[in-house]
């Protein structure tokens, strides 16, 4: 019976021990964001790096038909020596533009693992009672004033909008 009792309570002390690790993940002390939005923020890069390439690969598409409007009125050979320049730096940036594809499928597959890790965070809650996981006490590391108020750019629909910031000014 003795042998049992010790059992129960070694069971009971890493039941409360596996509250409290899932207490730190899902909440973590002194942070505003949760876990479960981890996944999102990667989505989040995917989407701002797509965007800023394809209006990086726009502009250059711009210039270079600037830069045909311009050999057609141009004669000089040494002109016409830096227009051709000015195309290879086109070229030069439409290449290094493939990072994002590269880039989009790397954190692609990061922020898969991410959902699959809040996914398994959720179940164990949910088999140790999200009750008492959400009353454990999370003790963190202390985050500096500065990082305190960093909260980077929001997702779509979070955050204030650029008409709330400017309703700030009138």
């Amino acid at each position: 019976m003795l042998r049992l009792k010790q059992e129960l309570d070694g069971l009971s002390r890493y039941i409360t021990r596996a509250r409290q690790e899932v207490a730190a993940i899902d909440r973590p002390a002194e942070q505003t964001d949760d876990f479960e939005s981890m996944g999102d923020q990667m989505h989040a890069v995917v989407k701002a790096t797509e965007s800023a390439t394809e209006t990086i690969m726009e502009a250059m598409e711009s210039n270079g038909a600037v830069v045909a409007q311009l050999r057609e009125k141009i004669e000089d050979p040494e002109l016409i020596g830096l227009l051709d320049k000015l195309n290879e730096n086109a070229s030069d940036v439409f290449e290094a533009c493939s990072f994002q594809d590269i880039t989009g499928q790397r954190v692609g597959r990061v922020a898969k693992s991410i959902t699959f890790v809040e996914e398994r965070v959720e179940t164990l809650k949910h088999l140790l009672g999200e009750q008492e996981t959400a009353e454990v006490e999370v003790a963190g590391e202390e985050i500096s004033e500065e990082d305190a108020l960093l909260n980077g750019p929001q997702l779509d629909g979070e955050g204030l909008s650029q008409d709330d910031i400017d309703s700030l000014f009138d």
